[in-house]
């Protein structure tokens, strides 16, 4: 299976289901999603059977259940996701864990006939390999903490405490930031801007 992000060549567009939620899903980011609509029911299954992945953008206008008339608004940065593992408690519910990959934007998109949306997106390119720097270590070990208790079932299992990306990442997806903060923290390109705007939130919050 080849990741929508792991070819250098020319960044060409390509579609990609879409599902908008009122979440922002961060690269290496786990997320659980209980899908009961048809049209994420059939997009799941196509994602089981051949491999491929969908894309999760952040929810700005509209509701994540359809309404007849009422069309979808959402961010144009998304994250793609790939499904992990998947359970089906009873009929017509099925319960996956995604795993975020790389980010990619909404160049343009369309709604299919059973409502999914479809878009074509572009990859962007993946934040270069930074190490954390020792004035974010605090940062680190506050990650550290948070990870034990929201439990594994909510963290990723591969953990990289000193890669600058990867904390900013984590931080931002667990922190109790407003939904267009955090979605403004996965457009960010630079590991150190993210990180340096966390660090003043967790100042002006007490928190360290």
């Amino acid at each position: 299976m080849i990741s929508l992000f792991e070819s250098s060549r020319e960044r060409a567009e390509r579609s990609l289901p879409l599902f908008p939620l009122r979440t922002v899903l961060f690269p290496g980011g786990v997320l659980p999603i209980k899908i009961f609509e048809q049209r994420y029911i059939d997009m799941a299954k196509r994602c089981f059977q051949d491999g491929s992945a969908f894309g999760v953008c952040l929810l700005t206008g509209g509701e994540e259940v359809a309404a007849s008339g009422v069309q979808q608004q959402f961010a144009a940065i998304g994250t793609v996701a790939r499904i992990v593992h998947w359970d089906m408690p009873q009929l017509g519910i099925l319960h996956i864990g995604a795993e975020g990959d790389g980010r990619f934007r909404v160049a343009s998109h369309r709604v299919e006939r059973d409502g999914l949306v479809v878009g074509s997106v572009v990859p962007l390119a993946p934040e270069p390999t930074v190490t954390l720097a020792p004035d974010y270590a605090p940062l680190a070990a506050l990650l550290e903490l948070i990870a034990g208790r929201v439990g594994p079932q909510n963290f990723p299992q591969r953990t990289a405490y000193d890669d600058a990306s990867w904390v900013g990442y984590r931080l931002a997806e667990l922190l109790p930031l407003p939904l267009h903060i955090k979605q403004t923290m996965l457009e960010v390109s630079e590991a150190q801007v993210r990180l340096k705007v966390l660090r003043q939130f967790l100042l002006d919050q007490g928190l360290l």
